[in-house]
């Protein structure tokens, strides 16, 4: 579980401005949702937790420290597109990443260390509900099954931060139902810092802890990128009481159900 604030942030790309005057915490082991109309910089947001860009004015800490200006182990993604390998099998496409990691020279790991790293992607695997397709290809796994994957290899980092950038918007309703259902017993067990970006206001409110609304407060129709969009409310989510953090006899008894 991490810490994470941010302070003082902004971002422009010249002179459009994206995300201004941004200040706020994230406790270790919150399920941060973050809503707002498209092109509000949810996005944005979530690539420069991930290291891929970099605020233009402010700082964002980890657990007290500067965030590393590129991405690590420590923060892991999944977003809405699949990042897997079509010519590799769910099992291979699981121990790539976990044999990049330890073998930077190579790419790859031999023997024993081999063979205990399979071990532990097809563990993880089995946990996501993928122990039958460990030998199929990307290509013949339902959408649901693919983004199974995709958290299955983001989780097998053990990262401090999962960050989701709209992990379920392209699955049909019962494949969305299970993948956060997955997500949330995940999380609980593991009491991982998440962040996750939706489209999506029930979604927020039943996965979070705590819903971040984006929206631009500050407009000028003769300058319309002159302004960014900040955090405009900050309300609870019903799901907080299952926090990891929360007292056990809180998290017995959850609030539930859409907005």
């Amino acid at each position: 579980m991490s810490r994470i604030e941010v302070r003082g942030l902004w971002k422009s790309y010249g002179e459009r401005v994206v995300l201004e005057r941004i200040d706020l915490t994230i406790e270790p082991g919150s399920l941060v949702a973050i809503v707002g109309a498209s092109g509000c910089g949810k996005s944005t947001f979530l690539r420069i937790l991930l290291g891929v860009e970099r605020p233009s004015r402010g700082r964002v800490l980890l657990d007290g420290a500067p965030l590393p200006p590129e991405p690590g182990p420590d923060r892991g993604i999944v977003f809405q597109r699949y990042t897997v390998f079509p010519h590799l099998t769910v099992l291979d496409n699981a121990l790539l990443g976990l044999e990049l990691r330890a073998s930077r020279v190579f790419g790859r790991l031999f023997g024993a260390r081999r063979r205990r790293a399979r071990e532990r992607a097809a563990a993880m695997l089995a946990r996501v509900g993928l122990a039958e397709a460990l030998d199929a290809l990307p290509h013949e796994l339902s959408g649901g099954m693919q983004q199974r994957l995709a958290l299955a290899q983001a989780l097998l980092a053990e990262p401090r931060v999962l960050l989701l950038d709209e992990p379920f918007g392209a699955l049909d309703p019962g494949s969305r139902g299970e993948a956060q259902a997955l997500l949330l017993e995940l999380w609980e067990e593991r009491g991982t810092t998440v962040i996750l970006v939706t489209h999506d206001l029930p979604e927020a409110f039943r996965l979070g802890t705590r819903v971040l609304v984006f929206d631009r407060v500050r407009r000028d129709p003769h300058a319309p990128e002159r302004y960014g969009a900040t955090v405009t409310y900050d309300l609870p989510g019903h799901n907080r009481a299952r926090s990891p953090r929360a007292p056990a006899a809180e998290r017995a008894s959850p609030r539930g159900g859409p907005p």
